[in-house]
């Protein structure tokens, strides 16, 4: 394998982990000089999260492009978001700018079923995104219920399963370990 062209990894699954890996990930390239930048599809920019203040102050780029949960804002909402996160990801990939581009929760934002998205992000645009994405640019991608037709093109995926998370039990969102 041609070790200066790009991966593509994703993560996904039902068990917790898969941003951390990725952020993991992002921070290891970054500590190699490489240039990163991380697109959050469904996380909003009206939260605060821990990853977003540390990599301000690490000057690695990370972008909340999204609208938040999907029942939290009308399908308008979303569908807006989603389509300017789209479009965001395909000018910076195209730029040349970067070594790896992190699309956290890109994988939730396919698997959408309350309203539609397939007009505006279909698993064959992300397809042909990646097959054209500049050939040294690594990509990885995050989120439950990853397509099969980004699997089977993927170079590396990794199932995150759950065992045990105390959320079942009721316990709350932590600070710090959750966001």
């Amino acid at each position: 394998m041609n070790q200066h062209k790009g991966r593509v990894i994703v993560y996904t699954g039902d068990g917790k982990g898969k941003t951390t890996a990725a952020l993991g990930l992002a921070l290891r390239a970054a500590g190699r000089g490489k240039k990163v930048i991380i697109i959050q599809f469904i996380k909003s920019p009206q939260r605060t999260y821990g990853e977003h203040i540390m990599f301000a102050k690490l000057g690695i780029e990370m972008h909340q492009m999204g609208a938040g949960f999907t029942w939290t804002k009308t399908p308008e909402e979303h569908r807006e978001a989603l389509k300017k996160a789209w479009q965001f990801t395909k000018e910076k990939a195209m730029s040349g700018m970067y070594d790896m581009m992190v699309l956290d929760e890109l994988n939730n934002a396919l698997a959408i079923d309350r309203f539609s998205v397939d007009d505006i992000l279909s698993v064959d645009d992300v397809i042909q995104f990646v097959q054209t994405r500049p050939s040294s640019l690594h990509l990885v991608i995050t989120g439950r219920s990853a397509k099969k037709e980004l699997i089977d093109i993927a170079d590396i995926v990794t199932d995150m399963q759950a065992v045990k998370h105390d959320y079942h039990e009721g316990v709350s969102a932590v600070k710090g370990i959750e966001f």
